[in-house]
């Protein structure tokens, strides 16, 4: 179901990991299917491969709620230095980062027509989404690119780079965007200053896209951390976003039950 190959990033003059994810009966039907593009890719499917030992999991839940969808996992640099670089769009004060548009058109130009080519795909049902600085990757991906990704999700969505968004939003032709999904924990800095700051700038982006995105969801996770333990109890509400249905299943662990299910009523 997982499938792992490299690429070569011109920019960056760097191979990168790509872990593309097949619905379980791919090879049983003649089918194409959406894509979704996620960031940070070693923390998506399982935790084995995570940095810090938890991931979304994600494995685990296409796998038994029987998604039919292909994600594209795009590996992240491991240094946070050079992580913070490719995920941020624009130069800051010191001129630093700002290779975020280098990194992005690696995906449009080079990543997507690589797996159109080579799997089943729908090329014009395509996705993104981010976590932290992945949701400010992905919500500038969707403004520079909202003919390639119709529906972007942002899961605690680090908006440093603020006014800059706002700007290319409200220069942006969004017409072809058809969905935004952001979220946001009530605790996720490490003080109150912090907490504030990412409730205030992702209600601010979320009142930018209203004007412009006729669906846009905005979900605030009471006591929700800056923490992967936090982030995969929202993959149901992204996935049910996503694809338009109730992705809430039941998961069996040796003897007891619990349901996977998402904190936002959709």
């Amino acid at each position: 179901m997982l499938q792992t190959f490299s690429m070569y990033i011109k920019p960056f003059e760097q191979e990168r990991d790509v872990t593309v994810y097949l619905p379980r009966r791919y090879h049983d039907e003649d089918k194409s299917y959406p894509v979704l593009y996620m960031h940070d890719g070693q923390n998506v499917f399982e935790d084995s491969d995570a940095v810090g030992g938890r991931s979304l999991g994600l494995r685990e839940f296409l796998e038994l709620s029987g998604t039919e969808a292909i994600v594209v996992a795009i590996h992240s640099n491991l240094s946070s230095e050079q992580r913070g670089a490719e995920y941020r769009p624009w130069l800051n004060a010191d001129g630093g980062n700002g290779k975020g548009e280098a990194y992005i058109d690696f995906i449009v130009e080079k990543l997507k027509p690589f797996i159109d080519q080579v799997y089943r795909t729908i090329p014009d049902q395509t996705s993104m989404a981010g976590i932290s600085l992945g949701g400010l990757l992905s919500l500038y991906a969707a403004c520079r690119y909202p003919h390639v990704f119709q529906k972007v999700a942002c899961v605690s969505a680090y908006l440093d780079q603020l006014e800059s968004l706002e700007q290319l939003i409200l220069s942006s032709d969004l017409s072809a965007l058809q969905k935004v999904y952001l979220d946001c924990g009530t605790l996720e800095g490490e003080n109150a200053a912090q907490h504030q700051f990412f409730l205030e700038s992702n209600q601010a982006i979320y009142a930018r896209l209203q004007n412009k995105v006729e669906n846009v969801t905005f979900d605030i996770i009471e006591g929700g951390k800056h923490e992967y333990t936090y982030f995969k109890e929202r993959v149901p509400a992204v996935l049910s976003f996503f694809l338009d249905k109730d992705c809430r299943i039941r998961l069996r662990a040796d003897d007891f039950t619990t349901v996977w299910e998402s904190p936002m009523s959709l």
